[in-house]
């Protein structure tokens, strides 16, 4: 049988769960924040958890289940509701790397997305050394529109991301 990933609305009580992903290094190498403390995680979750009920909503995140256990994250942030613009953005624990299971979460936002809130083009960006992020983007059929320079301050300086998207009418005829 065939293992399903999931997403479900991440609430509060799922903090213990996100920081054992959150706490890790590896995992957030490529973000402004990490690793986590507790502290951290518990903010996390209940800020992802709060946002489901803010208005307007523009904060959609997600908790990914395989076969119902937790593996990762994703979200999809409004980020232009007049021109019906998203944003993707997808996590998985270190020890799911490499099975596909980001590119699942990926394609479950992209449908969310585009079937059930009517955007017209959602992107997704990436620092240029997560290879494996760069190519869940290709994968769900995102083009790559161009590097932007020095988007985000991280630990090692400052950072450049890679920015990937998909329009509506690319997406439907993928899906077909």
């Amino acid at each position: 049988m065939a293992e399903t990933v999931s997403l479900r609305r991440i609430d509060e009580a799922d903090w213990p769960v996100v920081h054992t992903w959150g706490r890790l290094l590896e995992f957030c190498r490529f973000q402004p924040w990490g690793p986590d403390t507790p502290e951290d995680s518990r903010a996390f979750a209940a800020a992802a958890a709060a946002a489901w009920s803010q208005q307007p909503q523009t904060r959609y995140a997600y908790l990914a289940c395989l076969d119902g256990r937790p593996i990762g994250s994703g979200e999809l942030r409004l980020r232009d509701i007049r021109h019906r613009q998203g944003e993707i953005a997808y996590g998985l624990h270190p020890d799911e790397w490499g099975r596909g299971y980001g590119t699942a979460i990926g394609d479950e936002l992209l449908r969310i997305g585009f079937e059930q809130m009517g955007l017209h083009r959602i992107y997704g960006t990436c620092d240029p050394r997560n290879l494996g992020s760069a190519a869940v983007l290709k994968k769900l059929g995102m083009t790559y529109e161009g590097r932007q320079r020095h988007t985000m301050l991280i630990r090692d300086g400052w950072r450049d991301s890679e920015c990937f998207s998909i329009l509506e009418h690319e997406w439907r005829a993928r899906a077909e």
